[in-house]
């Protein structure tokens, strides 16, 4: 199984905005990072899969009109923060999570444990689906989640995998789900 991970391209915002689930346009070099994106890419998939986030799915139409959107493949879920600056959170509350982001539950939002659990769900349906050649077009933490599980990285390390905007990392999955 070839599965293709794809980061949206590069988004436009303000300094220091929170979003995760929150909706944000992206930059005028679209074009060029969609280019880019598609001279690394395969001419044909079996599946294609998108987080429903519109920087998603404006990536992923240019790769097919047949792809298919699941919730599982958004990026954290920042609750009441989203579309807040880290400068205007509540500093305690900002702090606890600093301290503990895995299992701590942003307001209103989710933990890095809960992110996991539903990233992990849609991995495993996709190793049990018959498909052969895979794209998945999504954010930055879930290829993150989904590499570190790969890896065997604990989650507080997750963060130390860089993945840029419009990223296209290949995998290759035997039958018995080892990488290559």
């Amino acid at each position: 199984m070839q599965i293709y991970l794809i980061r949206h391209t590069t988004p436009s915002l303000s300094p220091g905005l929170i979003y995760g689930r929150f909706e944000v346009p992206l930059t005028d070099t679209f074009s060029q990072e969609l280019e880019a994106i598609k001279n690394r890419l395969p001419e044909n998939f079996d599946s294609v899969y998108s987080s429903p986030s519109t920087r998603c799915t404006l990536l992923a139409q240019q790769i097919t009109l047949d792809f298919i959107t699941d919730k599982r493949l958004t990026e954290l879920d920042f609750g009441d923060w989203e579309g807040e600056t880290w400068d205007t959170v509540n500093e305690a509350d900002l702090q606890l999570w600093m301290d503990d982001f895995v299992n701590v539950v942003v307001p209103g939002g989710e933990s890095m444990i809960q992110m996991n659990t539903r990233v992990l769900s849609f991995w495993d349906d996709l190793l049990s689906s018959s498909a052969q050649k895979i794209a998945i077009v999504t954010h930055g933490g879930v290829i993150r989640l989904i590499l570190a599980h790969l890896r065997n990285v604990a989650l507080a390390d997750a963060f130390e995998i860089k993945i840029g905007y419009g990223e296209v990392i290949k995998l290759s999955i035997a039958a018995n789900s080892d990488i290559n």
